[in-house]
């Protein structure tokens, strides 16, 4: 992906290489298979994100598609794919 998309999810840290947010910075307002935060709605700030995160966190971590859960999957593990500027 060109380095100037966003594929990976700012609140989990999922990458299926789903465009989340365009070029110009624009949200797609796709879904997470795994947190269910909706890009442009529930990621728009750090806040938001960190917020989003910490309730999907005292929940469990549960997949929004647990059919898409990998069988290996590792929560510590997916929260590295953040990326740093919405840790």
């Amino acid at each position: 992906m060109d380095g100037n998309l966003e594929t990976v999810c700012r609140i989990c840290g999922l990458d299926v290489d789903d465009l989340r947010f365009d070029v110009h910075g624009l949200p797609l307002f796709v879904i997470c298979e795994c947190c269910g935060g909706e890009s442009g709605y529930e990621d728009t700030t750090l806040a938001a994100v960190r917020h989003y995160r910490e309730s999907w966190i005292a929940d469990g971590a549960p997949w929004f598609d647990p059919k898409a859960r990998p069988p290996d999957w590792k929560l510590s593990r997916h929260l590295s794919n953040v990326p740093p500027a919405w840790r």
